[in-house]
């Protein structure tokens, strides 16, 4: 067992997600301008360190992007790695876990060697909760794997030379539980609060979404004009997750209905 682990034959150690070229862009994310703004110099870091070298300038290496689920930070972190044009490397937390203590720390480690090898990439680790939690002296935030994963977390963090462009963004809905060895500068020192979007960002993501819409199959009053007001008016504190879902199921409940031919107002209310 010890040689399988060594060798990363239990569990594996490149169970991370690597896409070399990410179509992506900020206008594909709607809701969180404020943020795409702070995220703008990221992108120009990637583009050409140069710029922030003529000072001596060194760009954090982490970046920590915060809020409820369905707010867009999977696609925020996408939309970094493809207005770069750099490849994006992604992994879930909860893909650390393992009942093998050092599986955790050698994905880890394999993750960070793939970006380096890039020169210039974004790494991105969804639910950092799951490996990166406060540790106690009690309980599962104390184990050993997970005292292991997050230990290499850190060195690797800490590890990165001034030849290679890495950027690692990381998501949470909860940054108050994370480990501060985790939040300390030079780390995940920078932290973006995303929130659901507004009225003007709602609207625009129902435009985006009715007009997939075939115009033949939207009713000729409201919604064949693009009445999205309309609709980000019911829709207050929606993300852009349950706007997606919502004119999903509006869609199903039009297909299902006999002898309905166009989508209509009725149908997004019932969804």
């Amino acid at each position: 067992i010890i040689n399988s682990i060594g060798s990363g034959r239990i569990g594996g150690n490149s169970n991370h997600q690597l896409i070399e070229k990410c179509d992506v862009k900020f206008e594909d994310v709607l809701g969180c301008d404020d943020v795409k703004l702070q995220l703008e110099r990221i992108v120009k870091y990637l583009k050409d360190p140069s710029e922030f070298q003529k000072f001596g300038a060194q760009m954090p290496r982490g970046y920590l992007l915060a809020g409820p689920p369905g707010v867009g930070k999977t696609m925020l972190a996408k939309a970094v790695a493809g207005e770069s044009g750099v490849p994006f490397l992604a992994i879930s937390g909860a893909e650390f876990e393992e009942i093998y203590v050092g599986v955790g720390a050698q994905r880890v480690r394999s993750l960070f060697a793939d970006a380096r090898s890039h020169k210039k990439a974004v790494i991105f680790i969804d639910e950092i909760d799951a490996i990166a939690g406060k540790r106690t002296s009690s309980g599962l935030g104390d184990s050993s794997a997970l005292r292991q994963t997050i230990n290499q977390l850190l060195v690797e963090m800490d590890g990165f030379k001034t030849g290679n462009s890495v950027v690692v963004l990381a998501a949470t809905n909860s940054p108050g539980s994370l480990d501060p060895a985790i939040l300390r500068p030079g780390r995940f020192d920078k932290v973006f609060f995303l929130s659901p979007p507004d009225m003007k960002g709602r609207a625009k993501l129902f435009k985006k979404l009715i007009s997939q819409i075939p115009e033949e199959k939207r009713e000729k009053g409201e919604l064949k004009s693009l009445d999205v007001e309309w609709l980000a008016r019911i829709t207050k504190g929606y993300t852009g997750a349950e706007i997606t879902n919502l004119v999903n199921h509006a869609k199903q409940i039009a297909s299902a209905e006999p002898n309905t031919s166009v989508i209509t107002k009725e149908h997004f209310l019932k969804a």
